[in-house]
């Protein structure tokens, strides 16, 4: 059965409305028509990449080995020569995972940040956030709430306040079928006010306990406190 799950700082940013009727709408449906696969081995595959070298054909032969379902295959391969440019060369100092944490978000809402890597660069530490949505991504104040809420969590952390956050963009540019990688610096995106940020995560919290409460005497929904998937977007990193 479908899972309503607490979001991942990402996801709060995606599924963010004006208002608590339209998130808890937007929820609502998110439970009652649920993802089909996950991006999350494609990440298995770039740290492979960065870590030990290996190589865009071996990564190939591995998804259209150990991926059973064409689609999603193709999903992979459209994405991997994308990712492979980027990387291609580099031989970073370190890779490391980073621990969970979380992020008040009001009313009691922990949501739960997993960076998926840092690495140590030619300039010191990037902080990479992979951003797999082919439409539709983050942009405006969704964008802005998003990275205000990471560089807060970023700056209560000694080993991470210094990273270089940048958001790896894999969508496709409008009018267009194909997707292209686009970097964005996260110095780049406007911060949220204080007052700004704090309104929109109300917002949000009230929408997502509604959503909660109209779920819970559902018979087709299984509410669960765990992170929320998007549509085309399941959980990447967790």
């Amino acid at each position: 059965m479908a899972k309503l799950k607490v979001p991942s700082a990402q996801h709060l940013a995606r599924n963010w409305e004006g208002t608590p009727d339209k998130v808890r709408k937007g929820l609502v449906k998110l439970v009652r028509n649920p993802p089909t696969f996950s991006y999350q081995p494609l990440f298995g595959y770039v740290r492979d990449m960065l870590l030990w070298g290996v190589s865009e054909q071996q990564i190939e032969t591995a998804i259209r080995t150990k991926i059973k379902r064409e689609n999603v295959q193709d999903l992979y391969l459209e994405l991997l020569p994308l990712i492979s440019s980027h990387f291609l060369g580099d031989r970073p100092k370190y890779v490391m995972a980073v621990d969970r944490r979380y992020y008040a978000a009001g009313r009691g809402l922990m949501v739960p940040f997993d960076p998926p890597i840092i690495y140590g660069g030619a300039d010191g530490m990037v902080f990479p956030w992979f951003s797999f949505w082919k439409s539709n991504p983050l942009s405006g104040e969704r964008l802005s709430l998003f990275v205000t809420i990471v560089k807060e969590i970023l700056c209560d952390d000694p080993d991470l306040e210094s990273a270089n956050f940048q958001i790896m963009d894999f969508s496709a540019p409008k009018g267009s079928v194909e997707r292209k990688l686009s970097i964005v610096n996260s110095n780049d995106v406007p911060i949220l006010s204080s007052a700004r940020k704090q309104d929109m995560l109300e917002v949000f919290a009230e929408g997502y306990f509604a959503a909660l409460d109209e779920l819970r005497n559902d018979p087709v929904a299984d509410v669960k406190e765990a992170p929320i998937v998007g549509p085309d977007q399941l959980k990447l990193f967790d």
